[in-house]
């Protein structure tokens, strides 16, 4: 075959893929956005439900769901990353460190049900958290943990050797090369890793269920031992368990649709964080 008509056919076929891929994204956030959008007001993001949740806002679950997205990343980022750099830096390369790697590999596939389970369990069960933000803040961060683990490593490994060697012949210590050269180099990567996390959290249904969700709210949570409305689980009990559909179902498109933004507002930050870190050490 011809090199430049195979070239094209190429090209051809993954321009086509990526429409598809866009169109299908775009087609999701028309869908949400003409079904949600007219609900949203003031009221809507500032009031509490009313009214057997047919009237008022989704204030509390808009505060529960930023309490979790946040809680989980500050429970899983430190010791995502710690562990990253024991693997990568520290650990012998032996077997024994190569099933570890394969185990957090497979942790990141395990059904999120079974880590609400295991929430339920340990935390909310055993230690007498209760069903809290702190339960599902520390169930979360466990959930996305390998995640956060397999991104961390492929963004240190991905600094060049050459920089260690420099640091060291330099007089640098280990610690000091890792955190003065590798952590600063593989920041961006940790940071996408953070990104992913964060949509997986904002989306969980099943681990908020067992651990800090609550069906209805009539003010915001307390303290951390509190239980706390979220939008996930709200769109779920209103499609699932509302009384009067004709309100609800609007309710809950419009909490779909203000799911997406606070998704998109907090990865945005994340993002740019990760191009300022990128612009700053030219990488």
């Amino acid at each position: 075959m011809n090199k430049s008509l195979d070239q094209k056919i190429g090209f051809s076929l993954i321009f086509s893929m990526m429409l598809i891929t866009l169109f299908f994204l775009g087609s999701l956030v028309y869908f949400i956005a003409v079904r949600g959008a007219g609900i949203i007001s003031w009221q809507f993001l500032t009031d509490v439900p009313r009214e057997a949740m047919t009237k008022g806002g989704v204030a509390p679950a808009i505060v529960g769901t930023f309490y979790l997205m946040l809680g989980s990343v500050l429970v899983a980022l430190p010791l995502g990353v710690a562990c990253a750099i024991y693997l990568c830096e520290y650990s012998p390369k032996k077997t024994i460190v190569n099933l570890i790697r394969i185990s957090i590999n497979n942790l990141a596939g395990v059904p999120s049900v079974v880590f609400g389970l295991f929430g339920l369990a340990v935390f909310v069960k055993f230690f007498g958290f209760g069903v809290s933000i702190l339960s599902g803040c520390l169930t979360l961060g466990i959930m996305v943990l390998p995640n956060i683990i397999s991104a961390s490593q492929e963004a240190l490994i991905a600094v060049p050797q050459s920089h260690r060697e420099a640091s060291l012949a330099l007089g640098a210590t280990q610690w000091q090369t890792i955190k003065k050269v590798v952590l600063p180099g593989s920041l961006p990567g940790i940071l996408t890793g953070v990104i992913l996390s964060i949509g997986r959290v904002a989306g969980e249904t099943a681990p908020i269920l067992f651990t800090a969700g609550t069906f209805y709210m009539r003010g915001f949570p307390k303290s951390p031992l509190s239980e706390t409305m979220v939008l996930p689980y709200h769109i779920y009990a209103l499609m699932t368990e509302g009384v009067h559909p004709e309100f609800q179902v609007k309710i809950a498109y419009g909490c779909a649709f203000i799911l997406l933004i606070l998704v998109l507002l907090v990865s945005s930050f994340a993002i740019i964080l990760r191009q300022q870190q990128r612009s700053r050490y030219g990488i």
